[in-house]
């Protein structure tokens, strides 16, 4: 599994785009690309490094705020434009085609229609059985934040990375978490708190406790970027077996 940072910044970064991951999950025979979350900035990131109209299997959606949802009507756009024919999985929360259907009726409103390619909507739920979709095992956990937010458990060939979206860790997202070889975290304040966001010193607990071997800390507010680094150049980069960084837009890890 390879896991390719996009973006890490938060809605308001001029500089390290929105917070978005594009994994590549491979089988004996197989390829699939699987986008997590689409922001404002996205897009342009994502055609950047994918030039294939077809390539992208499956598209996770972790809530609908803007910085990570906001950009799926134009990347449907650029796919139309590029002749997209290979049907797209949609996977997120409760009501995500509804939700789909009012960004483009504000966005692109005849384009849904126009579309020369399947959306395939698979909703899921906290604590529902895991689903099997492009080629990973997906499973979910509600997270603590300003609305409904789930955090993802991505698991493919014996590797399993856990994606935080947006939002304070739960219960259920720490068992969601255990032994994951990944956890991709938002980081949103250097130190002290926020309310439904996390921070570098829970963060490094929470996979400290989850058992991870790597934390990777997205979504810092972009003006306390200079005080995270700080604050990881006081932590060390070794937190008891655990490896902790600041990735950059296009860096890459390979699980």
């Amino acid at each position: 599994m390879k896991i390719q940072f996009l973006g890490v910044g938060e809605a308001c970064d001029p500089t390290r785009f929105n917070t978005s991951l594009l994994v590549t999950a491979e089988g004996r025979t197989t390829r699939h690309y699987i986008l997590l979350d689409c922001g404002f900035t996205t897009p342009h990131r994502y055609f950047l490094d994918c030039r294939e109209a077809d390539a992208l299997d499956a598209l996770w959606i972790s809530h609908f705020h803007g910085d990570h949802f906001f950009g799926l009507p134009l990347l449907l756009l650029r796919f139309w434009e590029m002749g997209r024919a290979k049907p797209l999985i949609l996977i997120g929360p409760a009501g995500l085609q509804e939700k789909v259907k009012q960004a483009f009726a504000l966005a692109y409103p005849s384009l849904l229609a126009r579309l020369r390619y399947q959306l395939r909507y698979l909703p899921v739920s906290p604590g529902s059985p895991p689903l099997r979709a492009a080629g990973c095992t997906w499973q979910a956990a509600q997270v603590e934040h300003a609305q409904p937010a789930l955090a993802l458990r991505l698991s493919a060939g014996g590797r399993s990375l856990y994606y935080s979206g947006d939002g304070r860790p739960t219960p259920a997202s720490a068992e969601l978490a255990k032994n994951a070889a990944l956890i991709v975290h938002e980081a949103y304040r250097a130190s002290g708190e926020t309310p439904n966001h996390s921070s570098i010193g829970a963060s490094v607990s929470f996979a400290r406790q989850a058992g991870a071997r790597m934390l990777a800390l997205v979504h810092l507010a972009h003006f306390e970027r200079e005080q995270a680094e700080e604050r990881l150049r006081e932590l060390g980069p070794d937190q008891g077996g655990l490896k902790v960084f600041l990735p950059e837009p296009g860096d890459a890890i390979v699980l």
